[in-house]
């Protein structure tokens, strides 16, 4: 198994990043080179409404910088990322880059799509990443309609240079602009006027363009776009095939009839043997914690919830179910995030049986049911089922775990606290900081609704000001770990890898720090 550790390095605010080269890509070659990789239908292509089209924003797409796997920041449609105070960031882009469309990219490009995103009435899913921008408040007032259409925090200084306000200090925001928060990719003009078009055929400012209009649960194809200004692809067409059984794709990568599909957790221990080196683990910033329904009084004792991390054996479930490739969460953020304090979890992540039925039965017991909820469908049921069988022979507690019909049914009851039990809770963040995985999960308003439900006034402030740390190292979050460690409000189970398989065509699966495979890069024998 090659298991590719990606390190991720933060950037100090006062930062003028260090440049690529900004010339023509050249000729892609003569050789047709193409390659057929799993996806789920992804319904919204746009990069401020996907949610699954990630892989295929990549190609269509160039952010303003892109986090290497080596940790270094590299400008792509940037040319500089730049501020003295980090609150006020001046972006200058590359001359002469163009849309698929053959229009130029121009610092309007960028500040018409993002006031576009940010605008409520638009109802773009990803929106939220653009709250940190002076203004995006007027767009979506608590109440009745937006007065206005634009963000007061964007300014265009002239064709190539804009600025960006934020509401706070952020030392963070040069990763913020990297590749997964597509929210911040451009659209061309014509875009604006008509988002149901543009989503059947998104075009885009990268390495590759649509040959055709998206149909669903027909496959993507993009081919390289002769056009781009940066670094040429490594393959010439990239086909995006849509599978609603993540099994099936595997089993194609095995026939060689597709080239490369992540590996369903039911797979895991079969990999290494099916696959040999062809398996790929790349570590993530995504952490796994078994949710708790903090709104039911059973759980309002936090002896309650430590008692039952503490009979959680996350070793064994990681080995059993999942192949070696995860590791047991000691913190409250994944260990690939830069300054995580590592272990500050201590006792309570640790398995101790014994220590955590005198816990309990210190905090009065637990009484009646346990009902463990996720989604179902998603191969998740070993997980759960495990973590219900250690419950009860490790507490006595009546422990059960029950699937919904499928993802919609799981996020509406755990949006509406509509849980009595334990549940599913997980997050892949979008850049490796602790800022992009404290934000979701404990700050209200920051992506994952009742993921963990405990919000407070002292987590915001502590937030607010290690965002404002220019050191960038991370460490200034360790403050708003230790909060949150006091009140323990859910059980961190995991720090994920994600695992793919590729087809005997594939010599390199090349990754970045989001733990995604970097398919413009890919290497075929």
């Amino acid at each position: 198994m090659k298991r590719r550790i990606a390190l991720a390095v933060l950037v100090a605010g006062a930062l003028a990043l260090a440049g690529c080269s900004g010339g023509d890509g050249g000729d892609t070659g003569s050789t047709d080179t193409s390659i057929r990789v799993a996806v789920t239908d992804p319904q919204q292509l746009i990069p401020g409404r996907q949610s699954v089209a990630y892989d295929f924003n990549m190609a269509v797409w160039s952010p303003l910088a892109f986090l290497q796997s080596d940790g270094t920041l590299q400008d792509v449609q940037a040319a500089s990322i730049e501020s003295d105070d980090a609150q006020t960031w001046t972006i200058t882009l590359r001359d002469g880059w163009t849309f698929h469309d053959g229009t130029p990219v121009t610092a309007k490009s960028y500040v018409d799509s993002w006031n576009a995103v940010a605008y409520g009435p638009n109802a773009f899913e990803n929106s939220g990443q653009l709250a940190s921008i002076v203004g995006y408040s007027d767009l979506n007032p608590a109440d009745g309609a937006p007065t206005t259409t634009t963000m007061s925090g964007l300014t265009v200084v002239d064709d190539l240079t804009f600025t960006v306000k934020l509401v706070s200090p952020d030392g963070q925001f040069p990763l913020q602009v990297t590749q997964a928060q597509t929210a911040f990719f451009p659209m061309p003009e014509s875009a604006l006027s008509d988002f149901d078009a543009y989503n059947k055929h998104p075009v885009g400012n990268g390495p590759f363009q649509m040959t055709g209009d998206y149909v669903e649960n027909e496959p993507i194809t993009v081919s390289a776009y002769d056009g781009f200004k940066g670094e040429a692809p490594t393959v010439d067409q990239i086909t995006f095939v849509p599978y609603t059984d993540s099994e099936t794709a595997y089993t194609d990568v095995l026939a060689g009839n597709l080239d490369v599909a992540g590996v369903p957790a039911s797979r895991l221990l079969q990999a290494g043997s099916d696959f040999g080196d062809r398996l790929y683990s790349f570590e993530a910033p995504g952490i796994s914690f078994l949710g708790l329904p903090l709104w039911n009084a059973q759980y309002q004792d936090v002896r309650v919830r430590q008692a039952l991390s503490m009979a959680i054996d996350r070793q064994t479930i990681i080995d059993r179910i999942y192949g070696g490739t995860y590791t047991p969460a000691t913190a409250w953020t994944p260990a690939i995030e830069p300054g995580t304090p590592t272990g500050i979890c201590g006792e309570y992540c640790e398995y101790d049986p014994d220590a955590a039925k005198a816990l309990l039965a210190e905090a009065g017991g637990f009484s009646g049911p346990l009902e463990i909820t996720y989604p179902g469908g998603g191969g998740l049921d070993p997980l759960y089922e495990a973590i219900a069988n250690q419950l009860r022979q490790n507490l006595g507690i009546d422990a059960t775990a029950t699937p919904t019909a499928d993802w919609a049914e799981f996020l509406q009851k755990r949006t509406d606290a509509n849980l009595t039990g334990p549940f599913f809770s997980r997050w892949g963040a979008l850049y490796p900081s602790q800022q992009a995985t404290l934000r979701v999960f404990f700050i209200e308003g920051g992506g994952c609704a009742n993921c963990i439900p405990f919000y407070s006034p002292e987590v915001a402030s502590a937030m607010q000001t290690a965002d404002a740390d220019l050191t960038g190292d991370g460490t200034a979050y360790a403050d708003v770990q230790s909060i949150i460690q006091k009140e323990f409000p859910a059980v961190p189970l995991f720090n994920e890898t994600y695992s793919y398989v590729t087809s005997e065509r594939v010599a390199d699966l090349v990754s970045s720090p989001v733990g995604n495979p970097t398919y413009r890069a890919i290497q075929l024998r």
